[in-house]
């Protein structure tokens, strides 16, 4: 039959998961890291994953799918609810980190602890497109996490860049749009980005690219990914 159905774009989606957990009926799954459309009988076609993509990566299409069926969607649903271990989001998985204690009584020295941070306020969503300091400025474009996970952020990556830092997953905004203006409004001399190992932080690395892209300017740009150790990869 001819119906409305969900379809994900794999090439948007980032792989945060936020989709697979809206959908009740179980119609969608991660698999190889990217959400995907398992059964359509499983599929109401009411769409309660679309506001939960932070892509845009899923869209309605009407096409010849499966009827919906509410009685399959019932027994997976009692068989999920049986089983011990729920999906989580690879960004959101806890897990604890081993760290050989610091010896004591040693002095951190001046240099060391001294911020590099240029200017204020840092926060994508908050930052003049039109600020002075992004004037000949190379562009540092980190994710909220990465400055925690890596000891020396500061010194190794902030030092003589402008630092913008954001959250594709907790933040409801496409910053691509915002740092489209930032390149092409400013002359920017190359970008670095900073993002965490974690799926979601795809998010970040794309909506630059698509800036670099829209703005019509050849700049270099760089991506570093950290690990959730603290480790450049």
């Amino acid at each position: 039959m001819i119906r409305k159905i969900i379809e994900i774009d794999e090439e948007k989606c980032n792989g945060c998961g936020l989709c697979a957990q809206a959908c009740h009926e179980g119609a969608i799954g991660m698999v190889n890291g990217k959400a995907k459309l398992l059964r359509d009988d499983y599929c109401d076609g009411l769409g309660d994953c679309l506001p939960n993509c932070p892509t845009g990566a899923i869209t309605f299409v009407e096409r010849e799918a499966a009827e919906y069926d509410a009685e399959a969607v019932l027994q997976h649903q009692k068989a999920k609810n049986e089983q011990s271990q729920p999906f989580v989001c690879p960004g959101s998985r806890a897990k604890a980190i081993d760290r050989t204690p610091l010896q004591k009584n040693v002095p951190t020295t001046p240099e060391a602890a001294k911020s590099r941070l240029r200017q204020w306020p840092v926060q994508i969503k908050l930052v003049p497109v039109n600020a002075p300091y992004f004037e000949d400025a190379q562009l540092l474009v980190a994710a909220d996490c990465t400055a925690y996970a890596y000891a020396n952020f500061h010194q190794d990556f902030m030092q003589g860049k402008i630092t913008l830092i954001g959250c594709p997953k907790l933040d409801d905004v496409d910053y691509s749009e915002k740092l489209t203006e930032i390149i092409r409004q400013n002359s920017i001399k190359n970008v670095t980005i900073i993002r965490m190992e974690v799926p979601c932080c795809g998010g970040l690395e794309q909506a630059v690219k698509t800036a670099l892209m829209n703005s019509g300017k050849m700049i270099p740009w760089q991506v570093v990914t950290i690990s959730t150790e603290g480790e450049i990869l």
